[in-house]
């Protein structure tokens, strides 16, 4: 099952770290279909948040598609992200554990290695790498 964690400092709305999660681990195979989410009540106890900010998080990914809700019973993935077969993410994830492991030795602590990331991920030139 699915941890949510939150991040203060992201300028992210909880709800929509609540979605962005979910929505990575059905990218990474991490979440199936048919595997249930933990409830409203054991996501407000672990992350000290409001119902609300849970509930909109679930009918946002409902409203995709993603999840549905049994009421009573709890929500369940519908639909997955994986475009990719997983097998491929083995070695890109080693791969990228390298890469993050020789950022580290160059001494770029996590907000520059993210920095990074973004700015390389969204340049032109990134689009035309093979």
């Amino acid at each position: 099952m699915i941890e949510f964690h939150l991040d203060a400092r992201s300028g992210v709305s909880p709800y929509q770290q609540i979605v962005q999660q979910v929505r990575h681990a059905l990218r990474l195979g991490l979440l199936h279909e048919g595997d249930q989410l933990p409830t409203v009540k054991d996501v407000v106890a672990s992350l000290a948040i409001n119902p609300n900010t849970v509930l909109k998080a679930y009918k946002e990914l409902e409203h995709a598609g993603l999840v549905a809700a049994r009421p009573g019973i709890g929500t369940f993935v519908t639909a997955t992200l994986s475009g990719v077969s997983l097998a491929a993410h083995g070695p890109l994830r080693q791969e990228l554990t390298r890469w993050l492991a020789k950022a580290r030795r160059a001494g770029l602590d996590d907000e520059s290695i993210e920095a990074l990331f973004r700015d390389t991920f969204r340049s032109p030139a990134a689009e035309g790498v093979a």
